[in-house]
């Protein structure tokens, strides 16, 4: 039996089975033992990581093989991965740039669904300017002491490592000086607390570093090289894993046209065409994430996809207007059997507006388009 047979068997049993209460959950703040239940299983199963080398617990599957698991994933409705960002960013980084040892510490655990990670990269002053973080980190007897705070950190509230760009060299500026730690979050040096959303959820998490401590080892990359680092971890975000995000996008549609159809609002012939403009875009957004992931060898994000988060963010907000005109007024209320949340259109149009914002803003991703992509000149300083 080949892998995507042993997947989509694995997957239809677990989900039909033991794993039922978990199907269909799209959002990162529920059912967060579950899920860890639900990762461990999958590791267990090899299916955790197929993408990594096997030497690393991974299947070393193709970019093609990665592709249709990922579709046949969010085809059977699989829980979305609260392990995300080990699996797709924190392994992928140690993978190719940690050494040996940190290979062996940390690999293992993330493809067992073992160990949660997070990211430590956005700060108050500094959220699309990564350049700009303040928080430091002193070497001290064979140990990094970390001083200050990350925030906006997706389920960093049940992570268990967070990968974080601290500032190590004393009066360094913009991306010099800067390393990538690995820091463990179970320690009193660190203080964790939830962000509440306005849609009711908490995916999100302000960590805050007071004297935490991780050891001197725990570093990827050269001290003060970590810019380089983070960067490459901004292309593992843009790759395969994006594959999982584009079917769930399909997943909102598909409730979206449901709901035309049963609340009579596909009979209007200006929804139909918003209908068809949104599912072409889907079609071009997917032809164009096949177009960058072409190249198994190529080993940095592609020029074509530096565009890839302009044009889904863009897109998607579009989706959120569309799935609150086709609502109506319903869209506006609660739902009683549901504690008076909102339900998943309205929750679409309410997450939607963080698109252009979260992973880049729209304003830094056309400076990343005009600088890195079209090799134009930075505009210098002071100038209009």
């Amino acid at each position: 039996m080949n892998l995507l047979d042993e997947a989509r068997d694995w997957l239809t049993e677990a989900l039909e089975g033991r794993f039922a209460d978990v199907r269909g959950i799209t959002d990162l703040s529920s059912g967060h033992d579950r899920r860890r239940e639900w990762e461990k299983e999958l590791g267990a199963a090899g299916l955790a990581v197929i993408g990594w080398p096997k030497a690393y617990g991974g299947r070393g599957a193709t970019i093609a093989e990665q592709v249709d698991f990922a579709q046949q994933y969010s085809r059977l409705r699989a829980p979305s991965r609260i392990a995300h960002i080990g699996v797709e960013l924190a392994g992928p980084t140690i993978i190719a740039f940690g050494t040996e040892e940190q290979k062996q510490r940390f690999l293992p655990p993330i493809a067992a669904g073992t160990q949660l990670w997070a990211q430590g990269y956005s700060e108050p002053n500094a959220g699309s300017d990564l350049a700009n973080v303040r928080t430091r980190a002193r070497l001290q007897d064979g140990k990094w002491v970390l001083d200050g705070q990350k925030i906006w950190t997706s389920l960093g509230m049940i992570a268990d490592w967070a990968f974080v760009v601290a500032r190590t060299e004393e009066g360094s500026k913009g991306p010099k000086g800067l390393s990538y730690l690995l820091v463990p979050l179970d320690q009193p040096g660190v203080t964790i607390r939830p962000i509440r959303q306005m849609t009711g959820e908490a995916e999100f998490a302000e960590m805050f570093f007071d004297g935490a401590t991780t050891d001197a080892a725990n570093i990827v990359g050269e001290p003060g090289q970590g810019w380089g680092v983070a960067m490459a971890t901004l292309g593992f975000e843009r790759g395969v894993s994006t594959v999982v995000q584009q079917m769930q996008f399909a997943n909102e549609l598909q409730v979206l046209i449901d709901t035309a159809r049963e609340n009579g609002r596909a009979e209007d012939p200006v929804v139909r065409q918003r209908i068809a403009d949104a599912w072409i875009g889907l079609q071009v957004m997917r032809h164009g994430l096949v177009r960058t992931l072409s190249d198994e060898s190529a080993e940095q994000l592609s020029d074509e996809g530096l565009t890839s988060k302009l044009y889904w963010s863009r897109w998607r907000r579009g989706l959120g207007d569309l799935a609150m005109d086709v609502q109506g007024l319903a869209g506006e209320i609660g739902m009683p059997d549901e504690d008076y949340r909102f339900g998943k259109l309205t929750q679409l149009y309410l997450s939607s507006r963080a698109d252009t914002i979260y992973a880049g803003t729209s304003q830094i991703q056309r400076n990343l388009i005009a600088e890195r992509g079209l090799g134009l000149p930075r505009e210098p300083r002071g100038t209009q």
